[in-house]
């Protein structure tokens, strides 16, 4: 592999400072950063002067349909959305055909991402009554995905007699999506004939999920599991974590439960339907503030694409969920230059703590001895964002026509540029993470 050096780039260093300076990489990892270097002629070299240069997102909560529903995303259209996002590793959930629930599963799952991914992955194993022994053993997987509620067949453990057994044995990371599914189902009794979507947050409301995440919490305490909560999408939740959160637990957010809420319908229709759903205004501001607290650790985009065609299906009938590789770091970096955070606290938000979570080694952080995963970012340009542009398969965002900053100019993936300026290089191939047990 030949040596790359990128030169001039305003470069975010491990304690949050950033140096205009230089970065060399060979053989798929960081060497040398300083003021200026100075290499061979044989060395690749990137002019990244008036770019900003961050370590690769991590995106740890992520559908990307592959097997069983390639007619909606598949790993090759959902990691080349990655590369044109700045995405360089995602951690993929088990919501597949087949489900994701055994070794085979895994293995197959890993084959596949082998021949088709342009950037870095990983697997969830999906619990289900029946699976702890599998549970217990696959791997190479990051942790264990319990769908405590929106969810339907086997991957369904609603059940706090089904659930404990889960948390009982093993020392797993447990990642929970965390909705009450008695409480949904008495709801949609109550709503039964509403075809307007916003009616979709008030069935699966705020206390749908802060009986499950209560639920989760408690059960971590009882055994001192370490856990993990998906997409908190409410400010009652948050503050519960802010009184009652273990040091071993830890908690996302999406850039949509943070940008988006209930006035979208209106505009998006079921566009804007989500599992947790959207919530009114006011959350957005108390999830902003435990973000910036560190009640919530961390970003992800719980990627969920969904077709047009069935999207117009209507409620009740329309899917939940959305696509958000390709928007989450412009999403968040434009917050950053309007003030709301940061540019290296979005970075730690989406890179460096997601690698802590996950005990993924050498990634994260851009240092000496780190796998080359960076994205050089135009900090200085706004552009919308255009569905006609996107990589996803289903086409569509519900962030199109917003104006943002921060878009991925070169992405790099273990030392290789695999987007540049508009171009993918679908020849690049991933590679497996690791995960430190």
């Amino acid at each position: 592999m030949t040596p790359l050096l990128i030169r001039h780039p305003r470069i975010l260093l491990p304690d949050g400072e950033f140096l205009l300076g230089d970065i060399l990489i060979e053989q798929g990892q960081i060497v040398q950063i300083a003021p200026e270097i100075t290499v061979s002629s044989a060395t690749n070299i990137i002019d990244a002067t008036g770019l900003t240069l961050l370590p690769g997102v991590i995106d740890p909560q992520v559908h990307f349909r592959e097997p069983g529903l390639e007619y909606k995303e598949d790993l090759f259209t959902a990691s080349c959305a990655c590369a044109k996002g700045g995405v360089t590793s995602f951690l993929e959930m088990p919501n597949t055909r087949p489900l994701t629930t055994t070794q085979a599963a895994i293995d197959q799952k890993l084959h596949l991402a082998s021949q088709k991914c342009l950037v870095n992955y990983g697997f969830f194993i999906g619990a289900t009554a029946e699976n702890l022994p599998d549970l217990l053993t696959a791997n190479p997987v990051c942790g264990i995905k319990i769908f405590m509620g929106s969810s339907h067949g086997a991957l369904l453990v609603s059940q706090a007699a089904q659930i404990e057994p889960i948390f009982a044995q093993g020392d797993r990371l447990i990642a929970v999506h965390a909705e009450d599914q008695a409480r949904i189902l008495q709801r949609r009794q109550e709503f039964a004939g509403i075809t307007d979507p916003a009616i979709h947050s008030q069935i699966q409301d705020e206390i749908v999920a802060l009986n499950a995440t209560k639920l989760a919490v408690k059960l971590s305490r009882k055994y001192q599991r370490r856990l993990h909560i998906l997409h908190l999408s409410t400010g009652i939740e948050a503050q519960f974590l802010r009184e009652n959160k273990p040091s071993w637990v830890t908690a996302e957010v999406t850039p949509q439960h943070l940008l988006l809420n209930t006035e979208a319908y209106e505009k998006i229709g079921t566009l804007a339907q989500m599992n947790p759903p959207l919530r009114s205004p006011d959350n957005n501001q108390i999830l902003w503030q435990a973000l910036l607290d560190g009640v919530i650790d961390f970003i992800a985009t719980d990627h969920a694409p969904h077709t047009l065609e069935e999207k117009a299906k209507g409620y009740p009938n329309s899917p939940s969920g959305m696509p958000g590789v390709e928007t989450s770091l412009p999403l968040m970096l434009t917050q950053a230059m309007a003030g709301k955070c940061s540019v290296s606290q979005v970075s730690h938000w989406m890179s460096t703590k997601p690698a802590e979570a996950y005990k993924i080694p050498n990634k994260g952080l851009i240092k000496p001895g780190y796998d080359a995963d960076l994205v050089l970012v135009d900090l200085d340009n706004y552009c919308p964002v255009l569905r006609e542009e996107l990589q996803t398969k289903c086409a569509w965002t519900p962030f199109e026509g917003w104006n943002l900053t921060g878009w991925p100019v070169i992405t790099i993936v273990g030392g290789n540029i695999v987007y540049e300026r508009g171009k993918l290089n679908t020849e690049i191939r991933g590679k497996a993470l690791r995960f430190v047990q």
